[in-house]
């Protein structure tokens, strides 16, 4: 298969698994509700007042923005680690085995995705409980940066994000641009500012005080990756710790945004462990990162900060592509379980560990 028409069965294995996402999002946040005991309904006694800066709207509907494209093609993204976390970059098509709901099926395309260019955003928050820790934000960020983006191939953005999210650099291959975006990256309102202690301090300044996860993904993806060529990988590294205050969206319409538009969202849960309000929201983060075929981080300190953006790099750098026709041809909307297994007996001792997406719905 060439690489136009492997881009083209991406793009429409994605819309296969469009479906299956919403309802594994509902189910997620359902269960991040009973985990945490927390709504995640948006903060009601405010109505932010339009501004100049960003704000989602509403999840449209399937019809509204994604062109159907007849196709049986399935795709799913592997990544494989050893018992020692080391990713496996050795993998061929004979060294595993694909089933959907237990049928064995042939695998039609197998291939490292190395050579795909990258469309990323750093989604920074920049709220009052990042105050101590963002010093360190910047540091890792700027090696991350430096290391992860080929000249002439990748690009990046960065946005950053309280109660309203701001693209501060929008995508580019620059890196000096997205460097000196990074550096500017502070926190403005801290808790003790006059404004977050002002019960009666308009809406539009207010908003500072807040944080807007679910929103600044559905911004990033709208305004920034959507816009990206759908032959690059699209990823949102969100450095934050989840705690949502303010959001018009729902976690899993957040995830739904990134499903649909292909992205991957990385978490790296972080925040001052001295900030009195509000928690690092665990939950929330891995779900986001799980339903998106992405993973979470909690760094303790900088040196693992670091290194969490180093496993990120090698995670995007160290992806396979498995495309398959499913020989189910029944267009009935069903749910089909996917299972991948490694299949080489000498492997299979080496007690790899695989992470892919559990399954997708059938087209109707």
């Amino acid at each position: 298969m060439d690489f136009r028409a492997h881009t083209r069965t991406r793009r429409a294995g994605l819309l296969l698994s469009i479906v299956a996402a919403t309802l594994a999002l509902a189910c997620a946040y359902a269960a991040a509700r009973a985990q945490s005991g927390r709504q995640i309904q948006p903060t009601r006694q405010q109505t932010p007042t339009p501004t100049p800066a960003i704000s989602p709207t509403p999840t449209p509907a399937p019809d509204e923005e994604v062109e159907r494209i007849e196709s049986d093609v399935t795709n799913v993204l592997l990544t494989a680690t050893d018992e020692k976390r080391r990713f496996v970059t050795t993998l061929t098509a004979d060294d595993v085995r694909l089933l959907e709901d237990g049928v064995p099926q042939q695998i039609t395309y197998f291939q490292r995705e190395t050579e795909t260019p990258l469309s990323l955003v750093l989604l920074v928050d920049t709220s009052a409980s990042q105050e101590m820790v963002m010093a360190d934000e910047r540091e890792a960020a700027t090696s991350f940066v430096r290391s992860v983006l080929r000249p002439g191939k990748d690009t990046a953005s960065v946005l950053s994000f309280t109660g309203i999210t701001r693209i501060d650099r929008p995508p580019t291959g620059d890196a000096p641009l997205l460097l000196s975006a990074i550096d500017k990256l502070k926190v403005e309102y801290t808790r003790a500012n006059p404004v977050c202690q002002d019960n009666d301090a308009p809406p539009e300044e207010t908003l500072r005080c807040r944080t807007a996860v679910f929103d600044s993904v559905a911004v990033s993806v709208r305004e920034v990756l959507s816009k990206t060529p759908e032959t690059t990988r699209r990823a949102i590294i969100l450095l934050s710790d989840g705690d949502d205050t303010i959001s018009k969206l729902r976690l899993y319409q957040a995830i739904e945004y990134a499903v649909r538009a292909n992205t991957v969202v990385y978490s790296i849960g972080i925040r001052d462990e001295k900030f009195p309000d509000g928690e690092m929201r665990k939950d929330f983060l891995r779900s986001i990162s799980e339903l998106t075929g992405g993973r979470a981080f909690f760094p303790r300190n900088a040196r693992d900060l670091a290194a969490s953006f180093s496993q990120i790099e090698q995670e995007l750098r160290s992806q396979y592509l498995i495309s398959y026709t499913s020989t189910n041809r029944n267009r009935d909307g069903s749910y089909r379980a996917v299972q991948l297994e490694i299949a080489n007996p000498q492997l299979r001792k080496q007690k790899l560990r695989l992470f892919y997406r559990q399954g997708y719905y059938a087209r109707q």
